[in-house]
């Protein structure tokens, strides 16, 4: 995972919390849960473990796997929710296992004093990082040209082989030269051609990477799924697959809405680099920040529940 940037008072600051416990599950119900789960899970993670093992990148979908270092196995692996524990059985000790979980009055919950001190100031980092990503103003008005600003000038054309770019390189550049850049991701940012860096209006090094994270940009609800992961077990598997279906939804949008040839690959473009497709931009842009909203909102619970 990438360090955060957080002051250190930041840190002191953050309230423990204790969420209370509300359900116990029975065998017959956490089996059935983790089932569901891994049903969901493996109809993502059985066709990128097929193509991984031809050889074969997938444009869109392989981010997911690739850039979030987040185990397909792990994703498939059910949890709990925070508030949520299991009834005592052999069954269930076999699965939820010491340090993180303990038995107790014939049941299972999580003992959150198994958290060791590197991984609680890694949660009080990401939990600072969620509220201060909540607390901006949003931006709406950055119409995806980071990915046209990576491959500015024909810089690293990084799918090339399988999503080449769908307009001349010179209509490219000339779309980038046009707009007002503004990205405030530093990890998309840090993709930049080098020639386009100087455009983009927003100050960002890696110092102060999280100075300018807004909940309108697409890559930090995104990353929502990496403080999700972050996060596990304690926040359990339901939060982090709504963070990771929510994550599937950018990343096509974002890949639509770049400078690539993806309908072989059935994703209809976004040009952006027209006014109606600025406008769909914005409006799935806006549309999938609400969703987010809600999901960073149900992280700071459960994080702040944690530690």
């Amino acid at each position: 995972m990438r360090d955060l940037h957080v002051p250190t008072t930041a840190l002191a600051a953050a309230p423990v919390l204790t969420a209370p416990l509300t359900a116990t599950l029975t065998a017959a119900e956490w089996q059935a849960r983790a089932v569901a789960h891994l049903e969901r899970a493996q109809r993502w993670t059985r066709p990128f473990r097929e193509r991984r093992s031809r050889g074969e990148v997938h444009p869109v979908y392989d981010f997911l796997f690739q850039y979030y270092h987040y185990s397909g196995g792990r994703l498939e692996t059910w949890h709990p929710g925070p508030e949520e524990s299991i009834e005592d059985s052999p069954e269930a000790r076999e699965r939820f296992t010491a340090p993180v979980y303990e038995t107790a009055g014939g049941v299972i919950r999580r003992n959150a004093s198994a958290l060791a001190p590197a991984e609680r100031d890694t949660l009080h980092r990401v939990l600072h990082l969620l509220r201060a990503t909540r607390d901006r103003p949003p931006n709406f008005g950055c119409y995806g040209i980071h990915e046209w600003a990576m491959v500015y000038g024909g810089h690293d054309v990084r799918h090339a082989e399988i999503a080449p770019l769908r307009l001349l390189q010179a209509e490219v550049d000339a779309f980038v030269e046009s707009r007002p850049v503004a990205c405030s991701h530093f990890d998309a940012f840090r993709f930049f051609a080098p020639a386009a860096k100087p455009m983009n209006r927003v100050p960002l090094t890696w110092a102060t990477r999280d100075d300018s994270v807004q909940p309108g940009c697409i890559h930090a609800n995104m990353d929502l799924y990496r403080w999700a992961y972050t996060a596990m077990p304690w926040i359990g598997s339901d939060l982090l697959w709504s963070c990771f279906e929510l994550a599937v939804a950018l990343r096509v949008l974002d890949m639509q809405a770049g400078p690539y040839d993806l309908e072989a690959r059935g994703f209809a473009a976004v040009r952006v680099e027209t006014p109606a497709g600025r406008d769909e931009y914005q409006r799935r842009q806006r549309e999938l920040s609400v969703s987010a909203n809600v999901l960073r909102t149900r992280l700071i619970d459960a994080v702040g529940g944690i530690i």
